[in-house]
């Protein structure tokens, strides 16, 4: 159990500086994002914020991916919002529960490793997503209450605000980097707003975040099968959800730091996360690629950034809600826009004319997917279906004959790729019955037998011969592929030649 709850790496050097000034900028930056997520999905302003502080202090003490930042998402939101309509907050409260229970049982199954099968451009395409969806989601504050579009003066300061906290994220580290950029920008603009008295939106026009301590809650809902029945399918997809971004968002981050998170141990910590959350009236939520954006670009390389930012969220809801709520969101706008530019991609646009066709459409709509339907989730599925087809349709034309008659009169097949169920039908194209001599043999040394469909087409082709009376052999088949003719000898009768060693990987079936 010491692989899932060790809580610090002690060979790490720690900034403390730049660890407790990352933290804080990021505690300013998910004090809006929480509130918003809460709104969206139908729920009271501080259930965003709760479930921030409880997401955001656990991943960071027990989290496979320290610098990462976890709270209330998006992603988690659009899932809960028709659960919130149909049967209230206390139904949400134990979808969460029960989604970190999953998650949990992810972790200690290791399920963490089938994220090795998510393809380079599906990556990219969820990066770029994200990063797109951040972009626009901070035109909204760039709207009045009425959802219209601001215009005159109260446009004019809030864009101007907003490109001057930019400029500082932008230019500062050229000039030093001993105080994140973020909170500069953050703290000047503040102090121009504070000290003219310019009026412009701030944090406290969203929503209150004034509040007390997460209360401790168990959700007030019947224990009974149906309730089950009722919230199993929204935890199975909070849990999913929740796991992709999280893991994907882990990858991103390995890169930026160029050191390795452990995927298990981190769906360990976000189920804990979630259970936590769902017991102290909190929402739930997942890693968020904004905020990890904004730590490690700020320098945090440690657990105590995320613990610090977690701490501080407290700290304003409980005591700080009046100052932090006279934050101006142009500042905070401003970072996230930097986030969104700092998240997306650009090389992947110079790779157009260079990575093949299929990447590039699997890229597309991966990025299409997140952008307009919201579901991380589904982004990923698709994009990893579609590359995996790609992938089989490529190998299916790769399957090759090469044939020959020895001094005997025996034909040879040689099989060269691999045959599995997608070049079946190729492989049955190669074999001229008809004409061939009355014995044939089928060597399989530079091929592979790799599923049942493979083994099915080795009993079509056989039947094929023995219809017109000529002997079959198949050459260099593993013993495991032997062990599955042996056992389908009630479908197929061949001769088989001796064999290598090699191992087939018959676990598709």
């Amino acid at each position: 159990m010491k692989k899932y709850f060790n809580l610090f790496d002690l060979s790490q050097k720690v900034n403390y500086k730049t660890e407790v000034l990352s933290g804080l900028t990021v505690a300013m930056a998910l004090v809006p994002e929480a509130v918003a997520f809460a709104l969206i999905a139908g729920l009271s302003p501080l259930t965003g914020l709760y479930a921030a502080f409880v997401m955001g202090l656990i991943t960071s003490i027990f989290g496979g991916r320290p610098g990462m930042i976890s709270g209330a998402t998006g992603a988690v939101a659009v899932v809960i919002v028709s659960l919130v309509v149909s049967h209230g907050v206390e139904y949400v409260f134990a979808t969460v529960i029960l989604a970190g229970i999953i998650q949990l049982a992810a972790g200690f199954l290791r399920l963490g490793k089938f994220m090795r099968l998510v393809p380079h451009p599906v990556i990219f395409g969820f990066v770029n997503g994200l990063a797109i969806i951040i972009f626009m989601s901070q035109l909204d504050q760039f709207k009045d209450a009425s959802g219209h579009w601001l215009t005159g003066p109260s446009l004019y300061i809030l864009l101007g605000f907003v490109l001057l906290t930019m400029l500082i994220i932008w230019g500062l580290p050229k000039i030093t980097k001993a105080i994140p950029a973020a909170l500069t920008a953050i703290l000047v603009v503040f102090g121009i707003v504070a000290i003219f008295g310019i009026d412009t939106k701030t944090v406290g026009d969203i929503a209150s975040i004034q509040g007390g301590f997460p209360p401790f809650h168990l959700p007030s809902v019947p224990f009974t099968l149906e309730t089950l029945t009722i919230i199993f399918p929204y935890a199975a997809i909070v849990a999913g959800v929740g796991l992709i971004e999280s893991l994907l968002t882990l990858n991103i981050v390995d890169e930026i730091t160029e050191t390795r998170g452990r995927g298990n141990k981190e769906a360990v910590a976000q189920g804990t996360a979630n259970i936590l959350s769902g017991l102290f009236s909190g929402m739930g939520g997942c890693a968020m690629i904004g905020q990890s954006l904004i730590n490690v670009s700020s320098g945090a390389r440690a657990r105590l950034s995320g613990i610090v930012a977690a701490v501080m969220l407290l700290v304003f809801i409980m005591f700080g809600a009046g100052l932090v709520e006279k934050l101006p969101m142009a500042a905070l706008t401003g970072l996230m826009i930097m986030v969104s530019i700092g998240t997306f991609e650009w090389a992947s646009l110079r790779t157009f004319n260079k990575m093949p066709k299929s990447d590039i459409f699997v890229m597309v709509m991966v990025t299409l997917v997140t952008v307009f339907l919201h579901n991380l989730a589904l982004a990923v599925l698709v994009g990893v279906i579609i590359a995996a087809l790609v992938f089989a349709w490529d190998n299916a034309k790769r399957i090759r004959a090469r044939k020959s008659i020895d001094a005997n009169g025996v034909k040879h097949y040689e099989i060269y790729g691999p045959l599995f169920f997608g070049s079946v039908s190729a492989f049955n194209e190669k074999f001229d019955v008809a004409n061939d001599p009355d014995e044939v043999i089928i060597d399989f040394a530079e091929s592979r037998v790799v599923d049942m469909s493979a083994i099915e087409a080795l009993n079509k082709i056989t039947e094929r011969y023995q219809k017109v009376g000529k002997k079959l052999h198949l050459k260099h088949l593993s013993p495991d592929c032997k062990q599955l003719l042996q056992n389908a000898d009630q479908l197929i009768d061949v001769n088989v030649m001796e064999d290598p060693t090699y191992k087939v990987a018959v676990d598709t079936i």
